[in-house]
């Protein structure tokens, strides 16, 4: 069993910047791919980032893309997501996920463990 533990978020104004962090443990981490998706209250959760398992790969929603960053630190068991230049409309509880497969999934369903996930609020 993987647990994950997602840190980081808050309230930040329009234009700032927030860095979410996931913390795995139950697992070698080097032997899981990372995502984060996020879900908006009333809305479904959607994919925004993901990572393989080697850091050496990655893709981002449309949405995102050029504004957050994803990255892994194998050392540490850290999963992290830069986000730059924030929105309103990114205002979410974003999720940790993992599965043991390598890839790139975009897909909720493509995952195995999820965290309790972590509020943005990008406000005024």
């Amino acid at each position: 069993q993987v647990q994950l533990v997602e840190s980081g978020g808050g309230l930040v104004q329009p234009g700032g910047s927030l860095r979410l962090s996931c913390a795995a443990s139950g697992r070698t981490f080097s032997g899981l791919a990372f995502a984060w998706f996020r879900q908006a209250p009333g809305k479904e959760r959607d994919f925004v980032a993901a990572i393989g398992r080697s850091g050496d790969v990655s893709n981002y929603a449309s949405s995102v893309s050029g504004r957050f960053t994803i990255s892994r630190d194998n050392a540490k068991n850290t999963l992290n997501l830069q986000m730059d230049s924030l929105r309103p409309e990114y205002t979410a509880v974003y999720y940790c996920a993992a599965r043991p497969s390598d890839g790139l999934g975009v897909s909720t369903n493509h995952y195995t463990y999820w965290g309790q996930g972590t509020q943005v609020t990008v406000s005024s």
